[in-house]
């Protein structure tokens, strides 16, 4: 797999040091993995079948080792995707990506990354409609800035192939991706004043926020109450929000429902709490309009890596 000449001093590895070579890309391979799957929990399983399968090839001619580890994760992620994308059919409502934190205190692997934007849940949402070879030849290309003629060795794959590849697939997310680049501070406050609406029952304040075809996304995997559907329109949208969230009556609502502002996938998000327990995530999107779309990820296996994050964070000593 990938290039068979080896040149980086690894003719008599040992596992010490062939461990400590594969941690130099850990980041990179985890980023690949996670925007390939838009799961983190299974991005981290493919790393780590990653550097299993470096182990076990110890003897083989490696002449970039960068190269040889991105072509075995990027398989191992197409191959994934292929029984992933019959489990999404069969999903009990809508799917949206685990969301993960990336401020710098998170310990987060994209912390320090470039193309934050390429890592927002709107972008992870709309990859899933490119197919998987789409969608890696335009992650390879377009986010770590691989050149086709190695994408084209990764993938099995001429270069003019992969090109044609990467032109379809960037035309068909061009115009989506366009209404997703507000500026931080903007966001920040459309998502401070919707939840301060919401919680008011602001109906009216909560419909000048929103873009007349505004959208609002919730994941609840069939295993916590959530809209089976998306629901669309200003008007649906602003109804459902300031009803669920400004009525303390509705029963919908845990009693003790409380908010932390935070950063998740590099735009400001509210983590959802009922007392100590994590019950959900809630961020949006910005177009030149409003409020584009609303997202809450409820489904608990999807808040499993978050909570370890946050439980990282907590053990951290400061400095």
């Amino acid at each position: 797999m990938g290039t068979s000449r080896r040149t980086e001093n690894q003719r008599q590895a040992t596992p010490a040091t062939q461990g400590e070579a594969f941690e130099r890309y850990r980041v990179l391979l985890f980023s690949i993995a996670y925007r390939m799957t838009g799961s983190a929990s299974d991005a981290e399983d493919l790393v780590q079948e990653t550097y299993l399968r470096y182990q076990a090839n110890a003897d083989q001619e490696i002449s970039s080792l960068k190269a040889y580890l991105t072509t075995i994760v990027t398989r191992l992620a197409l191959d994934y995707l292929k029984s992933a994308r019959v489990t999404r059919e069969q999903y009990i409502g809508t799917w949206l990506p685990e969301p993960i934190l990336t401020s710098d205190e998170s310990g987060s692997p994209f912390a320090d990354l470039e193309q934050q934007e390429a890592l927002s849940l709107a972008f992870l949402r709309l990859l899933e409609t490119l197919s998987p070879p789409e969608r890696a030849v335009f992650l390879l290309h377009e986010v770590f800035e691989y050149p086709f003629d190695e994408i084209g060795g990764m993938l099995e794959k001429s270069p003019a192939n992969c090109r044609q590849i990467f032109h379809r697939a960037r035309q068909a997310l061009q115009d989506e991706r366009a209404r997703f680049t507000p500026e931080p501070q903007r966001q920040r406050q459309l998502l401070l004043s919707f939840l301060s609406a919401s919680q008011a029952g602001d109906l009216a304040g909560l419909t000048k926020l929103l873009a007349q075809d505004a959208v609002s996304w919730a994941d609840g995997g069939g295993k916590v109450l959530a809209n089976l559907k998306p629901i669309y329109g200003q008007q649906a949208v602003a109804h459902i929000w300031s009803s669920w969230l400004g009525s303390p009556e509705n029963n919908q609502r845990p009693p003790t429902l409380t908010f932390t502002l935070v950063e998740i996938n590099g735009d400001p998000a509210f983590l959802c709490w009922n007392e100590d327990e994590l019950i959900g995530v809630l961020s949006v999107t910005a177009s030149a309009a409003g409020i584009q779309d609303i997202y809450v990820v409820r489904n608990p296996e999807k808040l499993a890596y978050l909570q370890k994050q946050l439980a990282a964070r907590r053990d951290t000593p400061p400095d």
